[in-house]
């Protein structure tokens, strides 16, 4: 018998990862922070990544197609090229970091696939996109620890990296008490459609 059967929903949503140099150089600067501020829910450093859209529960059913249309559109997006930098705050309690580089092909990505997913009859609050890493949230009456990490983070510049994957991330929101855990369902390289017509070889005439 299955303890633990297969949801009938999952709270979803589409991203980037930065890899895992890049999140390590921006954990080291936040190291005086973690020791400063151990009251903070921090993310996990493994669950760092740059939402393009947020789907919400969606019916488990609709997962598998959503995985295909996905994987074909990563296969024809090339790589942008990204950086992280500085940090700020949303109504100073969650802490986040800024993202640099190709910020215009990084809006056309993210309009790019949430038009392929309404394409599918797939409905979504469609949110303005604010490029972040959310790296931490305060407790309710705490107003100024969020704040003042911000501030600490304002000359932080990391040095940039290509996108590598896209990803469809699950999350465990609202499934109990404890912090937001996120998984990959699935993760698709960039351009390996693009990287297939380069390689190929013309026949011989």
């Amino acid at each position: 018998m299955d303890d633990h059967p297969e949801p009938s929903t999952l709270r979803v949503f589409v991203a980037l990862a930065p890899p895992d140099d890049a999140k390590d150089e921006l954990a080291r600067a936040l190291q005086p922070a973690y020791a400063a501020y151990p009251h903070l829910r921090w993310n996990r450093i493994e669950d760092w990544h740059i939402t393009l859209a947020f789907l919400g529960e969606l019916p488990s059913t609709t997962v598998p197609f959503l995985q295909s249309v996905l994987a074909d559109r990563a296969a024809l997006q090339p790589a942008l090229q990204l950086g992280l930098r500085g940090g700020g705050h949303f109504d100073e309690r969650l802490l986040w970091s800024g993202i640099d580089g190709d910020l215009k092909g990084l809006h056309l990505l993210a309009a790019d696939i949430r038009d392929l997913i309404r394409s599918c009859g797939i409905e979504f609050r469609d949110r303005p996109l604010h490029p972040h890493l959310t790296l931490a949230r305060s407790r309710r009456d705490d107003h100024t620890s969020v704040p003042h990490v911000a501030a600490g983070l304002a000359e932080f510049v990391g040095r940039p990296w290509r996108t590598e994957r896209l990803h469809l991330v699950g999350s465990n929101i609202g499934r109990g008490p404890g912090p937001i855990h996120y998984r990959d369902i699935e993760a698709w390289r960039f351009g390996t459609a693009i990287q297939a017509q380069g390689n190929s070889v013309p026949a011989e005439p």
